[in-house]
């Protein structure tokens, strides 16, 4: 199915012209509460920063698991290198444990925050300060670090948006995310050279967890689908200088649902392409552990009242995680 996502140019927010930018607050808002997605260029980031990081992860995913290995965190962690056979995404989907969904097809590397924090929590902790990143490419830890950086701007400017979009005070998240606990991962899909079994794909139907992913794709085939309100698969297909951005678990329960956080998938290639691997970097934005989660102003009346009881991001998170790792919720 052809790609039918809203393509959204963020410079419209910050252009003067008032009109400009209730067009784009509208649009936006309209994208999240249709299907959690969208396409969005005008976003500051240089095409020399991506560029760079693509080759230096796929220059890191192209060395053998022996070297990669040492880049591994302990489990129960989500930093550093996941070997292939150890993500199930669809499991996320369901509190029901009792057995796995097909693995995904595909292996990982993963930073969390690249600034120290005032005396971290103990759950804070296992996200501050614990990067660990490979010897080899000898640039990796420096592209990463910068790549971090600018999806932290990012996610920042979005959440502006998103401020506007809801009518609340318009630096309401900047509170939630003075200490964020962000991923930034790399999946790297492996050429397919022996047939995936039954129901097992790159990545299996999941949602995401936090408040948004910010993604930027490869373009070879095998790729993102988005599952619409007709229940059909659409095919997500941005060009090289736009992001995809989609809601996350988090902000739809914050946002009572008024927002949606929609299943996604990552598909095989046909068999005539199965020779070819795929690569995306993703930005899981995820406020403070501790930031409080209550249903937001606005979005809540008598006839619409509150679906979730208050949590916690972290809570929340570890939530998600346990299904992830196929651990007691």
């Amino acid at each position: 199915m052809a790609n039918r996502l809203p393509i959204i140019d963020l410079a419209a927010f910050d252009s003067g012209d008032p009109l400009d930018r209730e067009r784009l607050v509208a649009a936006v808002d309209a994208a999240c509460r249709d299907i959690g997605f969208l396409l969005i260029k005008g976003h500051g980031v240089p095409d020399a920063i991506i560029s760079e990081m693509h080759a230096v992860s796929a220059e890191f995913f192209r060395q053998s698991v022996e070297i990669k290995q040492r880049a591994q965190i302990p489990a129960h962690q989500d930093l550093g290198w996941k070997a292939q056979g150890t993500s199930y995404l669809a499991d996320t989907l369901t509190p029901e444990l009792g057995g796995h969904a097909a693995q995904d097809w595909k292996e990982a590397f993963g930073i969390g925050p690249i600034h120290p924090v005032a005396a971290p929590s103990a759950q804070e902790a296992i996200y501050f300060g614990q990067n660990l990143y490979p010897d080899a490419p000898a640039s990796f830890r420096a592209t990463y670090e910068a790549y971090y950086a600018q999806m932290e701007q990012l996610a920042a400017s979005i959440l502006r948006i998103f401020a506007a979009c809801l009518g609340i005070e318009p630096t309401f998240f900047e509170r939630a995310i003075d200490r964020h606990i962000s991923v930034l991962a790399v999946n790297h899909y492996p050429a397919q050279a022996t047939k995936p079994a039954p129901g097992q794909l790159r990545a299996g139907a999941h949602s995401d967890f936090g408040t948004i992913t910010i993604l930027h794709t490869g373009d070879n085939p095998g790729g993102l689908q988005v599952l619409d309100k007709t229940g059909a698969w659409e095919d997500v297909t941005p060009t090289a200088d736009m992001f995809v951005v989609n809601i996350g678990d988090l902000m739809a329960q914050w946002t009572n649902d008024r927002w949606v956080s929609t299943l996604h998938r990552v598909v095989n290639p046909a068999t005539d392409r199965a020779h070819l691997e795929r690569q995306s970097i993703a930005f899981f934005h995820q406020p403070n552990w501790h930031a409080a989660i209550a249903c937001l102003p606005g979005c809540a009346d008598a006839d619409n009242p509150p679906k979730y009881e208050p949590t916690t991001s972290g809570a929340h998170l570890s939530m998600k995680l346990a299904r992830l790792r196929g651990l007691a919720a």
